[in-house]
């Protein structure tokens, strides 16, 4: 469970949704072989894995830049909406989708036209907010703080509920996982029946109307609409959905 937390983004579009033969799987389970049995070849999903991958950073996040062999330079700055940060002599320089070691080979390579053998070493000083994302067949989807732990059927009452005719025995939870990876297993958002779902920062939760099938055209409708850190990677490369 992530106590770090995630970026700010909002959601501007109610999403569109179609029905489709219903499909059920165990929790935890990968979804990709019964999507492509409905004819959705092209949304695929890795197997489940509870691991924790890397922390990767994200706008809102305040770091440590320290150049031990120029102290003048260093800096405590935060990461900025765009997923930037602006540094002296090297200017602007993306940080977003980043783990601390590979932000420190961008900087160091970036410094050595302006140092001798520069060193940067690069520390989180407070994480952001930790944001999820929340959409489908609820009141008020878009992208909300989590305080503190929080489990997927109260992401879901924060959001307003549930909408009449909304299917909350079938969601989709979409995660990034080791490898950048994208993951999906259905929970159960339905009070009392559910097993209660720890969320992390970055996850999207996906109310479908009728069944999971309806996921084809949510990722129709995102793709490109997507904020910084909902990345995944596909077949090794990374994209958006």
């Amino acid at each position: 469970m992530l106590h770090r937390r995630q970026i700010l983004w909002t959601l501007g579009a109610t999403l569109l949704a179609s029905s489709t033969a219903a499909c059920a799987t165990a929790p935890g389970a990968s979804r990709a072989a019964g999507l492509q049995s409905e004819g959705f070849a092209d949304v695929a999903f890795a197997d489940w894995s509870d691991a924790e991958p890397e922390y990767l950073l994200f706008p809102g996040d305040e770091i440590e830049v320290a150049t031990p062999t120029a102290n003048e330079l260093t800096r405590t700055i935060k990461v900025g909406p765009d997923g930037r940060i602006a540094l002296p002599l090297i200017g602007q320089a993306m940080a977003a989708d980043r783990t601390l070691a590979d932000l420190e080979s961008d900087l160091s390579a970036a410094y050595a036209s302006q140092l001798v053998r520069p060193v940067v070493e690069v520390t989180l000083k407070t994480a952001g907010p930790m944001k999820v994302w929340v959409a489908g067949e609820v009141r008020t989807p878009g992208v909300y703080d989590m305080n503190g732990d929080i489990d997927a059927y109260q992401a879901v009452i924060q959001a307003g509920d549930v909408l009449p005719g909304a299917n909350p025995g079938q969601v989709a939870l979409i995660r990034r996982g080791p490898g950048g990876v994208r993951m999906m297993r259905v929970v159960d958002v339905r009070p009392r029946r559910g097993e209660p779902v720890a969320l992390r920062r970055g996850d999207i939760l996906f109310v479908p109307r009728s069944s999971l099938g309806e996921l084809a055209n949510f990722f129709t409708l995102i793709r490109g609409a997507l904020p910084i850190g909902f990345n995944y990677s596909i077949n090794g490369q990374y994209q958006q959905f």
